[in-house]
C-alpha cells in the first residue's frame, strides 16, 4: 500500500516517517537521501514484523512536496 507521510526524525540509527492518515510512524528504509525533518513523502509499506513492532517504508516519490 502507499501513503502520504511527513518526516518526524533523522539520525545515524535511521530516518523516520509518520502516516497523515492514520496514526502509524515506521523507519524508512530505502530512499533516505535528501529528505529533511519536515518533508512530506509519499512512501509504499516494504515490511511488517508485528511480533518485534517493526514497520518499514520505502520512499516511492522522490521529488520533496511543499512543508
Amino acid at each position: 500500500e502507499k501513503f502520504d507521510s511527513i518526516v518526524t526524525g533523522a539520525s545515524t540509527k535511521g530516518t523516520w516517517v509518520r502516516l497523515l492518515d492514520i496514526p502509524v510512524e515506521g523507519k524508512l528504509v530505502h530512499g533516505v537521501e535528501g529528505v529533511d525533518v519536515g518533508d512530506r513523502i509519499r512512501v509504499q509499506l516494504t515490511s511488517l514484523d508485528v511480533q518485534r513492532g517493526y514497520i518499514d517504508f520505502t520512499r516511492i516519490d522522490p521529488a520533496k512536496h511543499q512543508r
